[in-house]
């Protein structure tokens, strides 16, 4: 099997010019075949290690093999520290300057965890597995596979039944640079060895491990189910459904890596992640260089036009108006009225000339403008183009009507349009009067004054001049996005909300104005959050459609927000998308969905919840208090937890209350011990364990019973409910804890 030796253009490729004189070429892109790697022993010269048992052996040997790994790394960074500086040394261009920082930042990104497995194969080889792809310099040996290359696969699809030559999977965990343990899978039922294991130890370590604010990558941990997403090379939409803690986000960011592994030319296309919050980006943000890129954008729906600023915020109603779809037809419509056919004669003035123009020629030159198709501002130049020929054909046959003799006598010609006739000429010219002084024309052809460049710059100067400009902009104006949003909504104060953000991007895009950044492929996470009129949005990001959708229909909050795929895709893509489903919830324990069963069954009675695969042996509790006591009731949860990160989710009215209380920083930190969120926030993200406060108010907003689903199945081990007043109904089984 092939691997690509680098992701995207190598070093030597793209600074050739820059390049040091005598540095050997050690990062190259060109495939090259994933031999076996030697046992360590002959890979590095081990000649035998003093240990008092096998297992303590293996750990060591395998700490000399990832030693040896990451010297290789840091020459590697060196010898890139070394090409940046001599190409910014040499004046190279600031795309080659960007090329070598990227590559600089690769290397550096897969510090933690560059290698976490090997296979040993029933043929005898052996093989490592890790972040990126490392190779022996001397002679192009491959020391470590990429996770993404073929000769990898087997690591997450080798099984008992199936194990595609694998007699030993081993997992390694390592902190830093050191390795702390080893997990073997020995998928050989003929073979045996002492302190090989069976099992899944290292997805039950991720599991229960503490959260620290950050998304971990699961490339170490890719499940069954998981593992046939990753590798999906499907060209259209790809939908990723899946219920919380499936990880459904992981397995699109993943996915992400394995498709710029395999097609490297998306990196000069771009690729862009769509999240619904910042703090679900910050959320995110160390998974994708964790895995070896960074030729990634990401941002919010409202980050995606970085020309508006959000400062105002809509009620419910009318953020969900804001997103439907027919406000596609409204935008058009206003656009159109803004362009005039006049009923009257239109007078236009012209270096002291008046020029008139008929209603019937004015409606045929907007006909003929808005025939091609083109945006409104587009449109515009070609109807300008119009008028302005009519205009000077006015001026044009009024001159050619007035001759100048060889005295300087001024002659009016005798036809309708004031032109000298052929006749006017040689009767003229039996008079006497010379129309020719040079002699160079026939004198039998009708006189004219203006040749082609003379009527070029009279074109010009009618384009140019004020008065003209501004009949011409009556008839059809120019427009900016913000005046037809401003205008459709009766804003003059334009001050933006983010449902207004899709409406001046789909105004942007019907008068022709400079629109978002086009990529090769776009990752929407949360996708079920974004209204017809945002989906329309990220839609004009990517013309080709190359996208994965990530989302939960039953966790929809947003009002304008889908209900069904299908709905959502439809319109865009007709057939070209599929689904593929997530089922096993990774994340949230048995107890907490099972708390979750009234909610889920009540409003969602047609979807199918995620099986959780374990079990953390703690109940979640409900509290009842006051409002007047309820700040100091979760002041006293807050100072008994003690166990991981805390995040209190609570309705956007409470958010200030609490943060005040708490003393937390505002805005939330995302890696502060103890968070507080409100459930749109939470989206995405998962703790340790969640306190909800008041799930009254969270049920009482539009979708609430969505929201409240969110809130309860962010939590890895423990949930807590404080409820100031009666527990709503959907809660009333979860145990209650007395004060």
């Amino acid at each position: 099997m092939a691997q690509p030796r680098t992701h995207g253009p190598s070093p030597p490729e793209f600074v050739r010019a820059a390049e040091p004189p005598g540095k050997n070429k050690t990062v190259s892109s060109r495939s090259r075949r994933a031999r076996s790697v030697p046992p360590i022993t002959e890979q590095w010269g081990v000649s035998g290690v003093p240990t008092s048992n096998e297992a303590d052996r293996q750990v060591v040997l395998e700490q000399e093999y990832v030693t040896a790994l990451y010297a290789r790394l840091d020459a590697l960074r060196e010898q890139a520290a070394t090409w940046l500086s001599t190409a910014r040394d040499a004046g190279a261009d600031r795309e080659t300057t960007a090329l070598w920082q990227a590559e600089l930042a690769r290397l550096e990104s897969v510090e933690d965890g560059l290698c976490f497995g090997r296979l040993d194969l029933r043929d005898g080889r052996r093989v490592y597995i890790g972040r990126l792809g490392l190779f022996r310099d001397e002679d192009e040996e491959p020391l470590l596979l990429d996770w993404r290359a073929p000769a990898a696969r087997p690591f997450y699809t080798a099984t008992m039944a199936a194990a595609h030559g694998v007699r030993r999977r081993r997992r390694i965990t390592t902190r830093g640079r050191v390795v702390l343990a080893l997990d073997d899978e020995l998928l050989d039922p003929d073979t045996a060895e002492e302190g090989a294991l069976v099992g899944e130890a290292a997805l039950v370590a991720a599991l229960t491990a503490d959260r620290t604010g950050r998304m971990r990558d699961i490339v170490t941990t890719l499940q069954t189910e998981q593992d046939r997403i990753v590798p999906d090379g499907y060209a259209g939409v790809l939908v990723v459904q899946g219920g919380p803690g499936t990880g459904k986000t992981a397995v699109a960011l993943h996915r992400l890596a394995y498709l710029l592994y395999t097609r490297p030319h998306l990196r000069t296309r771009g690729v862009l992640i769509v999240g619904p919050s910042e703090v679900f980006l910050d959320y995110i943000g160390q998974v994708l260089p964790g895995l070896g890129e960074h030729a990634v954008v990401t941002g919010t729906i409202a980050q995606l036009r970085p020309d508006v600023r959000v400062n105002r915020t809509d009620p419910p109603e009318i953020a969900e108006a804001k997103g439907r779809a027919d406000m596609v037809d409204r935008i058009a419509a206003m656009v159109r009225s803004r362009v005039r056919g006049p009923d009257e004669p239109v007078e236009v003035e012209f270096e002291q000339q008046a020029v008139r123009l008929d209603p019937p020629e004015c409606r045929r030159a907007l006909a003929m403008a808005s025939g091609t198709g083109l945006p409104h501002n587009q449109a515009r130049l070609v109807f300008q183009q119009r008028i302005v020929e009519l205009l000077a054909q006015r001026l044009i046959d009024r001159m050619e009507g007035v001759v100048f003799t060889d005295t300087g006598e001024v002659i009016d010609g005798g036809s309708a349009d004031g032109r000298l006739s052929v006749a006017d000429v040689r009767a003229l010219a039996a008079a006497g009067v010379v129309l020719d002084p040079d002699g160079d024309e026939d004198r039998d052809a009708p006189k004219r004054l203006l040749d082609e460049v003379d009527v070029t710059h009279l074109r010009s100067a009618l384009l140019a001049d004020v008065a003209v400009r501004h009949v011409l902009d009556e008839l059809w104006p120019p427009l900016t996005a913000q005046q037809v949003v401003a205008d459709l909504f009766a804003n003059q104060n334009k001050q933006w909300s983010t449902p207004d953000i899709p409406l001046l991007d789909e105004a942007a895009a019907m008068i022709g104005a400079e629109g978002g950044v086009t990529y090769g492929h776009v990752v929407v996470d949360e996708a079920q959050e974004l209204s017809p009129m945002a989906s329309r949005m990220v839609m004009r990001r990517c013309p080709t459609r190359s996208m994965t959708i990530v989302g939960d229909l039953a966790q929809t909050s947003d009002p304008a927000g889908a209900s069904s795929w299908e709905a959502v895709l439809r319109p865009h893509v007709d057939d070209r998308w599929r689904l593929a489903q997530l089922s096993i919830n990774y994340r949230t324990p048995a107890e907490i969905m099972t708390a979750t069963d009234d909610l889920f069954a009540t409003h969602h009675p047609d979807l199918r919840r995620p099986r959780s695969v374990r079990a953390a042996g703690e109940s979640p509790w409900r509290q009842h208090t006051t409002p007047a006591d309820l700040p100091d009731v979760v002041t006293e949860v807050v100072t008994e937890h003690t166990n991981g990160q805390l995040a209190i989710i609570t309705p956007p009215a409470h958010r200030a209350l609490f943060e005040s209380t708490l003393r937390l920083p505002r805005p939330p930190t995302i890696s502060d011990p103890v968070v507080v969120l409100t459930p749109a926030q939470a989206k995405g993200l998962e703790f340790d364990a969640v306190l909800i406060v008041d799930p009254a108010a969270i049920l009482a907003a539009p979708l609430g019973h969505n929201d409240l689903y969110v809130a309860m199945t962010r939590a890895t081990r423990q949930l807590g409910i404080v409820h100031p007043g009666p527990v709503p109904g959907e809660l009333l089984r979860i145990q209650e804890r007395k004060p």
